[in-house]
């Protein structure tokens, strides 16, 4: 009874930019940690960013001074804004909550996932 749902995926040059938002849906849930996961072709799904809802983030190495993680608590919406973008960033994205107080106890959610892919 909880969901998650992204957008903003598609198709940008090398170089370009992309914003994925990813909204949490539902009744009677409380979410700490939200964040984004990718997998490309071929490769395991890897740790994109995380932020909690104290404003703390974290970012994989390869994404670090290049994608900016973001949240309206509020709203229980995470942004990821991908700057710099390169072909290996084309991959699958998905939004994750890893804990999520729901009905006493705790859940983790994921979204359906949105493709980005960088190609000139």
């Amino acid at each position: 009874q909880v969901y998650l749902v992204e957008s903003g995926g598609g198709l940008v040059q090398p170089g370009g930019s992309l914003r994925l938002s990813c909204a949490a849906s539902g009744r009677g849930f409380e979410i700490n940690t939200m964040g984004w996961y990718r997998q490309a072709p071929g490769k395991e799904r890897e740790l994109v960013a995380t932020s909690t809802s104290g404003g703390s983030t974290n970012y994989a190495d390869s994404v670090k001074d290049r994608f900016t993680i973001s949240r309206d608590n509020a709203k229980n919406t995470v942004y990821l804004q991908m700057n710099s973008l390169k072909p290996e960033d084309t991959a699958v994205y998905y939004c994750n909550a890893p804990r999520v107080y729901y009905s006493g106890t705790i859940r983790e959610y994921w979204g359906q996932g949105t493709q980005v892919t960088v190609s000139s």
